[in-house]
């Protein structure tokens, strides 16, 4: 036998020898042997393990004055005059985030995203205004965002709904859950549904699941979604107990929020482990901050990092226009920036959308580099991420989709005075006029004459509108307008 060939015993031996996975970031061990944990900070050192692991702890036992974080950091005198503020937004920290926190470092990246320095918009996606009944926000055709409290394990300087958010006299009960449930129960359009706050995950575990089984009720519910910071808040809140509970009410999805890798612990690896293992597939939404995550070399670490622990990028918001979270703004060419970063420089499933949340209620814009230089009717021109032009060539003939015999065609989800542009590619209108056009045009007059008669503006040979799906070709319809206006 060939001196380098292994022994039977050595091979049955190895064969028997469990493996770990060192990679996984859910498996990672310390020093001692044992699974890998973050910093703890002094202040905590000798509190038990099993209490530093129980997230009801750690909600009762966070931070929020200035001489309890001044027990943990080295203040700045514009820290001490933002904790001191008689009008402070909320402030409360678990001690397991306020351990991550370098305590002498001013610019700490977590740090700035929770602690307040010494205004803009209260609402400034005027998510209000789609509020049919408290706590629900219907601002697109399929879904609805379900506010179910008020509060979070910790509360971030830039929320977009620092109007409610930590105000306990603001919160929500029974009663407006079940205002909310009977909201979706009588809407049939609605099949996907968001659940939000403040951050679900902080509700009792039984309010928690009166919601859940609440949803899973409802017929034309198609989907949950979780949207919560307290996977990366208080990691210890993502226990055996919740997941199974998840799993009950599947399908349900989880964003989390991560702006910085510097969240991206062990603790958090763990529980992003315990939900994938309970079938929750997760994602990440972060938002682009001056000074804690505005640079592309942080956010290709940030995205990669995320992948690791099978987070897949979701979004990259630009900050909101929210009451004093100015500092944080940058931009929107910064956002560009980084994308152009990521897109062929990391994994195409580790790229973000990168979104503007539309002030005054315009909802999610997507903002993307332009790829595409130049096209005629025949050719194509794109460029790709390192500068690389080439051309694709049209087909020369093309039979278009018969939207006659499709039956997705013929039975589309109703989205009632929500069609947009999708509406005018569909041939349903022709335009989309902004409010008070036809006011605008009609220029005082309140008589019509012989020229705005409908039938003149019958647009025959255009495109999608002529002969949809076989039916009879309609008059146009002139707007918002009932009555002609003038030529």
């Amino acid at each position: 036998m060939s001196v380098t060939e292994p022994t039977s015993a050595a091979v049955q031996a190895a064969a028997e020898q469990p493996f770990v996975n060192q990679r996984d970031p859910a498996r990672r061990l310390g020093p001692d042997g044992k699974p890998a944990v973050s910093r703890r900070a002094p202040l905590w050192a000798d509190v038990p393990d099993e209490r530093w692991n129980d997230w009801r702890w750690q909600l009762s036992n966070r931070i929020n004055s200035l001489e309890e974080i001044a027990a943990v950091l080295n203040l700045t005198e514009e820290e001490r005059e933002g904790l001191s503020a008689p009008d402070k937004f909320r402030v409360d920290i678990t001690p397991y985030f306020a351990s991550l926190i370098d305590p002498d470092d001013p610019d700490d990246p977590i740090r700035r995203q929770v602690i307040p320095l010494g205004g803009m918009m209260e609402d400034s996606l005027a998510e209000d205004r789609h509020s049919p009944v408290p706590g629900l926000v219907h601002r697109y055709p399929d879904r609805v965002l379900m506010l179910v409290t008020t509060q979070c394990a910790s509360y971030c300087r830039y929320c977009t709904r620092a109007r409610i958010v930590g105000d306990a006299g603001q919160n929500f009960n029974r009663k407006e859950h079940e205002a909310q449930l009977d909201y979706i129960r009588r809407t049939p359009q609605i099949r996907d549904v968001l659940i939000s706050g403040g951050d679900g995950l902080t509700l009792a575990p039984k309010l928690l699941e009166s919601v859940m089984r609440g949803l899973r009720e409802i017929p034309h519910v198609e989907i949950v979604r979780i949207g919560s910071r307290v996977p990366v808040f208080m990691p210890q809140r993502i226990d055996d107990e919740l997941c199974d509970m998840l799993a009950k009410y599947h399908p349900v999805w989880l964003n989390i929020h991560v702006n910085h890798p510097n969240e991206i612990t062990p603790e958090l690896a763990r529980a992003c482990d315990r939900l994938a293992r309970a079938g929750v597939p997760l994602g990440n939404q972060a938002v682009l901050l001056a000074g804690v995550n505005d640079c592309v070399h942080l956010q290709r670490e940030l995205v990669q990092r995320l992948v690791e622990i099978r987070v897949r990028p979701y979004y990259i918001y630009q900050c909101d226009l929210v009451e004093g979270a100015g500092h944080f703004r940058t931009p929107v060419g910064k956002g560009l920036e980084i994308i152009e970063g990521l897109r062929g420089h990391t994994s195409g499933f580790a790229v973000p959308h990168y979104i503007v949340d539309a002030p005054g209620g315009g909802g999610k814009i997507s903002v993307m580099p332009n790829y595409v230089v130049s096209y005629s009717d025949h050719k194509v021109v794109l460029r790709n991420y390192e500068g690389y032009i080439t051309t694709y060539e049209e087909p020369t003939e093309y039979a278009p989709h018969d939207r006659s015999t499709c039956r997705y065609c013929r039975n589309p989800r109703p989205e009632p005075g929500q069609e947009g542009i999708t509406g005018l590619l569909d041939g349903n209108q022709m335009w989309i006029e902004p409010a008070g056009f036809v006011e605008t045009h009609t220029r005082g007059a309140t008589d019509t004459h012989r020229l705005q008669d409908p039938s003149k503006w019958v647009p025959y040979g255009v495109g999608a509108i002529e002969g949809q799906a076989g039916e009879p070709l309609p008059g146009l319809q002139l707007g918002a307008a009932e009555e002609p206006i003038e030529g």
